[in-house]
């Protein structure tokens, strides 16, 4: 008769939001936890659920094979996981860190993780924390493609979707910073709409359903436009530059007409003008990517 396999177990570092949405949903799914945080009392609810909560970060490293951190940024990460009991603590276990930052950053802490002997994934949340436990949570990461399958099933506890973007310990960052470029760029156009609708004496509830529209349309634009892109066509066939930065001036000038500031909007006709004073007004908006570097 087989023995019964253990129980599988996680430490979560760093008990924020995130953090603390994680723990959760491991222990929802069974998966022993242990927690810990820099700042006490936030684990009171987690250990009512059932979670262990260790004094130090060591003895959380240590009660399991599989660390998880997720914290601020990796400063705050650095802070935790580089003390030497702590990495003593983890030599020969497994640390996956779904804290945000830099594709640079995440290079450099596997560099650090590799000389002290800690094997070492790096990974990114794409979802807010009420997605965390059910089916809509998206998970990436980068680094050894045998260290993702090994700790999968545990992994998985989380929810959704997990994918492994490659070898390249960087590239979920770089993913991670890409699309939240899109996500901050359009909250910060969306906040611009919003003050220039007030102006005008609309509300924000009566744009919000046109403001949705708007946001539909730009899915297919994004697929069509990626093959632009990749290819160095940056067709322009249904709206040139030239229209691009047409409609820009309006909305700058409505915007400051009413004092407004429309910094984001001269930013982005900033980029239209540039494009086409170098002879590409016919091209497409997104020929824009090809000279965003150094001048």
């Amino acid at each position: 008769m087989s023995s019964p396999s253990p129980q599988p177990a996680v430490t979560v570092l760093g008990l924020g939001p995130m953090g603390r949405s994680l723990a959760a949903a491991f222990l929802a799914a069974g998966v022993r936890t242990t927690v810990w945080n820099r700042t006490p009392g936030r684990d009171r609810e987690l250990v009512e659920r059932g979670a262990v909560s260790a004094p130090t970060p060591e003895e959380a490293v240590a009660a399991s094979e599989l660390v998880v951190v997720c914290v601020v940024n990796y400063d705050a990460s650095d802070a935790i996981l580089r003390r030497e009991a702590v990495v003593d603590a983890l030599k020969g276990r497994t640390l996956v860190n779904l804290t945000a930052d830099t594709p640079d950053r995440a290079r450099d802490t596997a560099a650090w993780a590799d000389r002290h002997g800690i094997a070492y994934l790096d990974g990114a949340i794409m979802t807010p924390t009420t997605t965390i436990g059910t089916p809509d949570a998206v998970f990436i990461y980068s680094g050894p493609a045998e260290l993702h399958r090994s700790h999968g099933s545990v992994l998985e506890a989380l929810g959704g979707t997990h994918t492994h973007l490659g070898e390249d310990i960087g590239r979920a960052a770089a993913y991670d910073v890409a699309l939240l470029g899109i996500f901050w760029t359009a909250m910060a156009g969306y906040a611009h709409a919003l003050a220039l609708a007030k102006a005008e004496g609309i509300t924000a509830r009566e744009l919000a359903p046109f403001a949705q529209g708007i946001g539909a349309i730009l899915p297919p634009i994004f697929e069509a436009t990626a093959g632009h892109v990749d290819d160095g066509s940056f067709s322009g066939e249904d709206n040139p530059l030239t229209s691009s930065a047409s409609s820009m001036a309006h909305i700058i000038a409505a915007s400051e007409a009413h004092g407004i500031d429309a910094a984001v909007m001269r930013a982005a006709e900033g980029q239209a003008r540039r494009a086409i004073g170098l002879g590409y007004g016919n091209d497409g908006f997104t020929r824009v990517t090809a000279i965003l570097g150094p001048r």
